[in-house]
């Protein structure tokens, strides 16, 4: 059991979206360095979501029926 990082946001609102959707789906996560992004100093420290290696494969198939929906989550 090991934290992998599963996706990089440069928007807390997306990573927030993303990991709500996981965690409807119970697979939990957490986001790093949410609070490091200081866009508006134009340093662009990406947000990483990370989870249990051992959910990678659900957690990417989540993403990528995301992705083919549309809806960018």
């Amino acid at each position: 059991m090991a934290l992998i990082e599963l996706a990089r946001f440069y928007n807390s609102f997306e990573a927030g979206v993303v990991q709500s959707r996981l965690e409807a789906e119970g697979i939990p996560s957490v986001l790093f360095d949410l609070e490091m992004s200081l866009q508006a100093m134009g340093m662009a420290i990406p947000i990483r979501l990370m989870i249990d290696d051992e959910d990678e494969g659900a957690a990417r198939a989540i993403l990528a029926d995301a992705q083919d929906m549309g809806d960018g989550a």
